[in-house]
């Protein structure tokens, strides 16, 4: 549990910087063998790109670092219960651990609006560990839309 919250205040740094630039604080780390592979946060407004959340853009910068579209053996740790599209990505990237922060009652894949890894969805499972550092997550989170509202 100390290593999972290690990395995810990593994750948090880096939503941090996504607040910073008017973007939802959502962050993401990948690692591999308890070493950083690589770290992003949601960029969609500043990129003009729907597709730029945190778990696509870390995807992307990751398999660029390893010259592979398959990122196997790796942990995933983001702020926010990963969406549909972020978690196909991750199925597709083989991708073995997921680490979230906060739940997402309205389009979290993980456990709280559809349980996707324990469906028929497709052939690649994950192991999937929520709630650490949830109070952190989901406080940034809060501040953020109560000062955009």
């Amino acid at each position: 549990m100390i290593e999972d919250e290690k990395w995810m205040n990593l994750a948090l740094e880096e939503a941090r910087k996504a607040e910073k630039k008017g973007e939802v604080p959502v962050g993401a780390i990948l690692v591999k063998n308890g070493l950083l592979l690589a770290q992003a946060h949601n960029e969609p407004i500043s990129k003009n790109d729907p597709t730029a959340h945190a778990e696509i853009q870390l995807i992307r910068a990751a398999g660029v670092k390893l010259k592979n579209y398959r990122l196997n053996g790796t942990s995933l740790y983001v702020t926010l219960e990963p969406c549909a599209m972020c978690l196909g990505a991750m199925i597709h990237a083989r991708i073995y651990r997921i680490v979230f922060g906060a739940s997402d009652s309205k389009t979290g894949t993980c456990e709280s609006c559809n349980d996707i890894n324990n469906g028929n969805f497709a052939n690649h499972k994950f192991s999937i560990t929520g709630k650490i550092l949830e109070k952190e997550c989901s406080e940034l989170l809060q501040s953020f839309f109560k000062h955009r509202r």
